[in-house]
């Protein structure tokens, strides 16, 4: 037969130590209750700010849309890419 007195501290040392964690938690129902205040993370820790892009010249941008047929071949393009809905 094994002696009940290691099960018996373990009990007690366990409850001992869920006395002192409840002890330590206010009582949620309690309204004057000390609450530690709020620490969300920072919405913008991750932020990584853009570079500044290299500016082109207007006119030679203008040259380049002329040559490849204007705005309405970028339309054509993205008309070419575009998936069909069928209804």
């Amino acid at each position: 037969m094994t002696s009940a007195l290691p099960y018996l501290a373990a009990g007690l040392l366990a409850g001992a130590a869920l006395s002192a964690l409840a002890q330590a938690r206010p009582d949620p129902t309690d309204p004057k209750a000390e609450v530690p205040p709020a620490r969300p993370p920072s919405a913008l820790q991750h932020y990584k700010p853009l570079s500044e892009a290299e500016l082109a010249d207007w006119r030679a941008a203008n040259r380049r849309v002329q040559q490849a047929g204007g705005w309405r071949a970028y339309a054509r393009e993205a008309a070419a890419s575009a998936p069909v809905h069928k209804h």
